[in-house]
């Protein structure tokens, strides 16, 4: 999910809460029958999962950061080519698009995504990311897949091959193949868009795509209809003062102090100008000011997330976040401040009719009691940008963590690493063969021989 921004690693604002009742959910499928849509895809899952997994540690192993997918995206187009589909690539950046038709009929896009993260891998797993890269300040830094997107590339691959191989007959239409760059910084979507996606190519009718979730327990999927993530804004704010020596602070104008009244400031726009029916969240994640212990700085810089699910909640807080900037200002007599608002992604909204079709499937093909809600979460996802641009969107949650790991980490009374941890990896298995059941069984219904008129 959107770098910088809090990853989709609990249900809740409480993660805990969140952990234990992802547990409660695993021990209340135990002894259940697994159910299928029908005998095939689990077989062809038998038969090919060694060789998915061997795809997803390939991608495990060489990560990419935001902007840099390129290798990724030459790997995923060599697999979507082998399996049948005409892949583009270069859309929006090192995005790729495949499309298989097989007659009359709608068009389902399965979507993922290629980047990774600068994160150092510390799991100690024998394919371990040893991938490094220089950072913007020069240090450098490990980079890994600390979100799951090689999970998600491995299952929508495999959902491929699966539907392109000697299973055309199930189905009718044509399946589009996204493979989208730059998710972690809330940009690819849209320079796909901006770059043609649905013109140059096709329109689909419906947009379905999975994310890993560490508190779902493996072979689980959540879901939820409507509002399921937030709008994500980053906010720069640089205060303005005026340098000097910190033994003569009557000489100078202190920016640092400027920065400490603003941060308080801040946090009573949720507490006290938003309604306490709506979500909101201002994290203020960086201040970095000054240089020496007895120098007053000439200037401080903040970074913050903001979320929020409404348009009218987003203007909102952005109004307020320029108004408590200029009022901290004022007070301490300092210039204006520059507020810049970037890397914007509206809130995931999940089509409610769409859902209602896609969930009963789940339920048939991976089991009942495995599929369940989730609350919404503050977390964000450009995906949304799909369903901003017309198209009914479905974003479901994967389940990654088996039941003896997740035993072991309510034994020590503690959530399992979340994304973006350095600590963070799926059970690959039970992880992939849920993950391409679910899509699989997805398409065949929304591309079933008698839907011509979605």
């Amino acid at each position: 999910m959107r770098h910088y921004s809090i990853a989709f690693a609990s249900w809740s604002s409480r993660p805990m809460r969140a952990f234990i009742f992802a547990i409660l959910c695993f021990m209340s499928m135990a002894g259940l029958p697994r159910l299928a849509v029908s005998a095939e895809p689990q077989a062809w899952i038998d038969s090919n999962l060694e060789v998915l997994v061997e795809l997803y540690r390939h991608l495990h192993r060489h990560p990419e950061l935001s902007f840099q997918e390129e290798k990724t995206a030459q790997r995923m187009a060599e697999e979507w080519r082998d399996a049948g589909f005409e892949v583009t690539t270069d859309v929006g950046g090192h995005g790729l698009v495949g499309l298989l038709k097989n007659g009359e009929g709608p068009t389902l896009m399965l979507r993922t995504d290629l980047d990774g993260l600068p994160v150092t891998e510390k799991t100690g797993l024998v394919y371990a990311s040893e991938a490094t890269v220089r950072g913007e300040d020069g240090s450098l830094t490990g980079v890994m897949h600390a979100c799951g997107h090689d999970i998600h590339m491995t299952c929508v691959t495999g959902a491929a091959k699966f539907l392109a191989g000697q299973h055309r007959d199930q189905w009718k239409g044509t399946l589009m193949l996204v493979g989208q760059p730059a998710e972690e910084r809330g940009a690819g979507a849209q320079s796909m868009l901006a770059d043609g996606l649905f013109t140059r190519f096709v329109r689909p009718d419906y947009a379905v795509a999975l994310h890993c979730a560490p508190s779902v327990p493996a072979g689980g999927i959540a879901y939820r209809a409507g509002f399921a993530l937030a709008n994500v804004d980053s906010v720069d704010i640089r205060l303005f003062g005026r340098g000097g020596h910190g033994a003569y602070p009557h000489l100078s104008i202190d920016p640092i102090l400027e920065a400490a009244r603003l941060v308080m400031d801040l946090q009573s726009i949720v507490s006290r100008e938003v309604d306490p029916t709506q979500s909101a969240v201002i994290t203020v994640g960086s201040i970095h000011g000054g240089t020496k212990h007895n120098v007053i700085p000439d200037y401080c810089d903040l970074q913050l997330t903001v979320r929020s699910y409404t348009e009218q909640v987003r203007q909102l807080l952005k109004t307020a976040i320029e108004r408590k900037a200029r009022s901290a200002a004022e007070a301490s007599g300092a210039p204006e401040p520059r507020v810049e608002f970037s890397e914007g992604t509206p809130a995931l909204f999940n089509d409610t009719a769409l859902m209602e079709r896609v969930v009963p499937v789940l339920k048939n093909a991976l089991g009942e009691s495995v599929v369940f809600e989730a609350p919404a979460s503050m977390g964000g996802e450009d995906f949304s940008q799909y369903g901003r641009a017309g198209v009914p969107i479905c974003m479901l949650w994967l389940g990654t963590v088996e039941a003896e790991r997740l035993a072991g980490y309510a034994r020590l009374q503690q959530p399992p690493p979340p994304l973006h941890s350095a600590l963070f990896y799926p059970d690959a298995e039970p992880t992939i063969a849920s993950g391409v059941t679910s899509l699989s069984s997805i398409a065949l219904d929304l591309l079933s021989p008698e839907e011509t008129n979605p």
